[in-house]
């Protein structure tokens, strides 16, 4: 195979490892040794969760870039192109960078095989290393204790949600997910908590390793009220930091607080100026979402579990549309999207969903219409693919009304460039 183009590379790595998911580092981490990657010169913060991971990390790339850091991220999935899961001063890497990572570890791996995953983990630490960089951000991407960015040595641990999401591979319990979450910890190291109510077994889990532990309602503190929020922070060594009331966004401030406390704490005292500099604007695509066309609203997020689902529609009902809110909902077999459904009981008009036939793991649109029918709901589209689903809402819409994309990051990256290319084409139309 001439391996010349990213999407040919991305094609091979799907189909180089017998399985999609086979956590455990040992493969990955001798690979790394081989190549001279471990361990890091720069400061790591790792992040994990189950929700939130996405936006704590933007905010710690946002915050440092305002303060002249050079930043490499690490983070999964990607929402449009691959591209996004390497970054670099808070810019997408670029193919051929990409392909000459993938190179060096295709050389250096000899007879280890990787999974795609760690082929991209490796490629990400081989770009940082070549380009200097000051810090180092890793989002998790399943559990904490066996992924692959674990192999490096996190100098500041970042846990920003506990909650049920992967149960195969993680746990049927808070408790049991949480003890997977705990594995970046390292002894005596700081570790942020953002979630409110955590586990015994984290805390445990903290205590024997002696880490400086600094959790959300404890160590520190966020308030929100109505359409702000505040935080009372931590320094190092003692005394705190206020931040002072800001505009509630499509970020959470749990997550926004636990990134600026994880900076504090490593020493990177950011100004007011900064942090209001790196927080305008910041939006991720497809977190919370909202765009206005021909009058008619559209709503993306990528929550795809109970526990993002609860927020989502608490974001709906503090911001409500002037007429109908409609749906198009689509979820991966392995999700408990029936938990899913029954939790937005009353929240929607309508619902659209669709099969997604280049997916092999999202759910069959059939299925989710069952599982609708069995909550009593009855206003149900279901299309054979999601841009057919995406139009169907489209013409039910009037001015004034909703739609809410939701269920997975595949379901979200289909609707996007449909949305994206008709703005565009009304902005020419008007021009």
């Amino acid at each position: 195979m001439n391996k010349t183009t990213l999407d040919q590379w991305l094609q091979r790595l799907e189909l180089l490892h017998p399985n999609e998911i086979d956590l455990g580092l040992q493969r990955i981490t001798a690979v790394a040794e081989r190549m001279g990657l471990l361990p890091l010169a720069p400061p790591v913060i790792t992040v994990a969760g189950t929700n939130g991971k996405g936006s704590t990390v933007a905010v710690l790339e946002a915050v440092l870039t305002q303060m002249d850091c050079v930043t490499g991220s690490c983070t999964s999935p990607h929402l449009l192109r691959f591209n996004e899961r390497i970054r670099v001063g808070g810019n997408d890497v670029d193919d051929l960078e990409i392909i000459q990572a993938f190179e060096q570890i295709e050389q250096a791996r000899d007879e280890i095989s990787l999974t795609y995953f760690e082929f991209t983990t490796l490629a990400a630490l081989v770009i940082f290393r070549k380009r200097k960089v000051d810090v180092v951000i890793l989002e998790v991407g399943l559990g904490g204790r066996l992924d692959a960015v674990n192999m490096v040595d996190a100098s500041m641990a970042i846990i920003t949600s506990i909650d049920l999401d992967h149960q195969d591979w993680l746990g049927d319990t808070r408790e049991q997910i949480a003890v997977e979450k705990a594995g970046i910890l390292r002894a005596g190291q700081p570790v942020v908590v953002a979630e409110r109510e955590p586990p015994d077994s984290l805390r445990e889990r903290v205590e024997s390793l002696a880490c400086d532990a600094y959790y959300s309602g404890e160590q520190y503190r966020v308030e929100q009220r109505g359409g702000s929020w505040q935080a009372t922070l931590c320094r190092p060594g003692g005394g705190s930091r206020a931040i002072a009331e800001l505009p509630c966004t499509a970020l959470l401030p749990d997550n926004i607080a636990a990134a600026l406390q994880a900076l504090l704490l490593m020493g990177w005292e950011f100004s007011d100026r900064q942090l209001q500099r790196a927080l305008a604007g910041l939006q991720l695509r497809g977190r919370r979402e909202l765009q206005s066309l021909a009058g008619r609203e559209y709503l993306l997020d990528v929550a795809h579990n109970p526990a993002s689902i609860n927020k989502l529609l608490e974001y709906i009902d503090s911001t409500p549309c002037n007429k109908r809110t409609i749906t198009l909902f689509s979820a991966m077999a392995d999700k408990d999207y029936a938990q899913m459904i029954e939790a937005c009981a009353g929240h929607f008009d309508a619902w659209f969903t669709a099969d997604q036939p280049a997916n092999p793991r999202a759910a069959k649109g059939a299925d989710i219409a069952a599982s609708l029918r069995a909550q009593g709901i009855e206003a149900i589209s279901v299309s054979k693919n999601i841009r057919q689903a995406f139009r169907r809402a489209q013409s039910v819409m009037a001015e004034g009304d909703r739609l809410v994309v939701f269920g997975s990051f595949y379901t979200v990256a289909d609707v996007l460039p449909l949305l994206d290319k008709e703005k565009q084409k009304r902005a020419r139309a008007q021009q």
